[in-house]
């Protein structure tokens, strides 16, 4: 298989502003930003750096946006892995594929982006397939992050951190979480999708104990659906004007 056919390709650009996180989130993310601009004389001075990252919670809350973000801010190529043909039925090949990848980003300094990760990482002992072969895919894993370079960046994401084996999650040295927004921060994000609107489509009601992801769905089809209908009452009326001159 080529090998970008393991690599989603995604040229969306995010800037840190775009993301809207908690402030300890926040304050998390930027730490690692700087380490990495910094990389070369924290390893002069033997400190590690942070490069293996996991965000874990709610579907819809920035984690993909995230990564996004972190490798623009960095300047680094963004290598999102496409998990639907990097799984195979056999386990050898799946292990292939990720070294593939695992290399690529090695070489191009990039940041390495796992989505779903517990497809790949799931506990050994709690996996309906052979326990022995997925013993294996979890060791290839383990070798692979232990190996990673300092000057990349692996960042993985699960919305189900408690099926990923506990020696692989050991591995990972800034585990972010997300939550669902509260009401407050719901209502700075429902802002800033509306700024772009004429004021006669801000009056929205504003549904919340939703993800970022829904919001916006949620806010795009409700101004959609209201634009349609101005538009068909305005077709309609200019029928009636153009049969009326007839």
């Amino acid at each position: 298989m080529n090998i970008f056919d393991l690599i989603i390709n995604d040229k969306e650009k995010v800037k840190l502003t775009d993301l809207f996180l908690s402030e300890e989130n926040h304050q998390q993310i930027n730490q690692l930003i700087k380490e990495h601009k910094y990389v070369d004389a924290l390893i002069e001075h033997k400190l590690p750096v942070n490069n293996k990252i996991l965000l874990h919670g709610s579907s819809g809350c920035g984690k993909t946006m995230t990564a996004k973000a972190i490798a623009q801010a960095l300047g680094k190529n963004l290598l999102i892995l496409n998990l639907s043909n990097v799984i195979c039925s056999r386990i050898g090949e799946t292990s292939q594929n990720l070294k593939r990848i695992f290399d690529k980003a090695e070489r191009e300094k990039a940041v390495l982006f796992l989505d779903e990760f517990d497809q790949v990482g799931r506990a050994r002992e709690n996996d309906g397939k052979d326990v022995g072969e997925m013993r294996r895919l979890v060791n290839t894993i383990i070798q692979l992050i232990d190996y990673f370079p300092n000057n990349a960046l692996l960042i993985c994401a699960t919305n189900h951190p408690e099926i990923i084996d506990i020696a692989l999650l050991r591995r990972f040295q800034l585990r972010i979480s997300y939550t669902l927004p509260s009401n407050k921060q719901l209502d700075v994000y429902y802002d800033k999708l509306l700024a772009e609107f004429p004021e006669s489509l801000k009056n929205i009601t504003r549904q919340y104990n939703i993800s970022y992801a829904e919001a916006k769905d949620y806010t795009y089809t409700l101004i959609k659906s209201v634009l349609i209908a101005q538009w068909e009452k305005e077709e309609k009326a200019a029928l009636h004007e153009h049969a009326n001159l007839n």
